[in-house]
């Protein structure tokens, strides 16, 4: 069984996964209302790993013995007043969800509990390539915008499985 602490966090940060995948689901749609498939292509695929990230916080709660108890899932606020205000906040969220794993492993740690340990190494791992995907990106914007090849980087784009 789970520390009631770390089941907090855990159950939270399912939540907060599905949160997620409605943020880069909502980043997809104002891509596709701008006429950039491409890049709501991405963000699609982003709201499926998020799922997919919200699914394995599940089992592991189940293979602890506990029982996961669903939240609301908040609507996200978000009103961009151009595409790098997306990409921007595509990446700060990013630094968020690194934080909230941070924080849980952490208190396994403290706790001493391994197995939490090496469950969520993956996802310290995961959160690294994030972050990195998503600084990339807007690097990519503003070199991309600047030289006139928005069309480029958007094709580009659409091509991630």
């Amino acid at each position: 069984m789970l520390n009631k602490e770390i089941y907090n966090l855990i159950n939270s940060q399912i939540n907060k996964e599905l949160f997620s995948a409605y943020l880069y689901l909502e980043i997809a749609n104002y891509f596709n209302e701008k006429g950039l498939p491409g890049f709501a292509a991405w963000y699609t695929k982003q709201s499926e790993e998020e799922v997919e990230h919200a699914m394995k916080f599940n089992a592991y709660v189940y293979q602890q013995g506990e029982r996961v108890v669903l939240e609301a899932i908040n609507k996200p606020v978000v009103e961009f007043k151009n595409y790098r205000e997306a990409l921007k906040a595509a990446l700060e969220h990013e630094k968020k969800v690194t934080s909230w794993i941070n924080d849980i492993y952490a208190l396994a740690v403290k706790q001493g509990d391994f197995r939490t340990q090496k469950f969520l190494d993956r996802f310290i791992s995961e959160q690294t390539e994030e972050e990195e995907n998503a600084d990339e990106m807007l690097a990519k914007y503003d070199l991309a915008s600047k030289e006139g090849s928005l069309y480029l980087l958007n094709k580009e784009l659409a091509k991630r499985d």
